[in-house]
């Protein structure tokens, strides 16, 4: 089972843009999930190098995993939005990546791509002058 400890999660909120009328000028709905995972215990060091591969984008230079919402209208179902993105993250890291297995190409595949070379290199022989 994969779970992250609570306390290493901090969140902080502040005022998202989007709709909501005068509820966006008033309230802090973003929610902002901020997770050390450089010093957690929770995963494993081939999970945290698989994450920091996989989702770049949301490690910072100090090894912090940010992750924003903004998607619904209140605090909490934000909050729940980040953690939800958390978990899927750590799921898809998680998965082994599938190993690639070298194939040939089919006897009628290669015969049919040689056809369309021959036929483009003959379209292009009656384009040119003749003399």
């Amino acid at each position: 089972m994969l779970k992250v400890d609570p306390s290493e999660i901090k969140f902080t909120y502040s005022r998202s843009s989007g709709a909501g009328g005068q509820n966006v000028n008033k309230v802090n709905t973003q929610a902002t999930l901020h997770w050390d995972m450089e010093n957690s215990k929770s995963v494993s060091t081939y999970l945290k190098n698989r994450f920091r591969t996989l989702f770049k984008r949301f490690v910072n230079e100090h090894g912090e995993v940010v992750i924003q919402s903004q998607r619904h209208r209140s605090q909490s179902r934000n909050k729940l939005d980040c953690e939800t993105k958390l978990r899927s993250m750590l799921l898809a890291a998680k998965a082994e990546p599938k190993k690639r297995r070298a194939t040939k190409p089919t006897r009628s595949s290669v015969k049919k791509r040689l056809d369309n070379k021959k036929r483009h290199s003959d379209k292009k022989k009656n384009r040119s002058e003749k003399f």
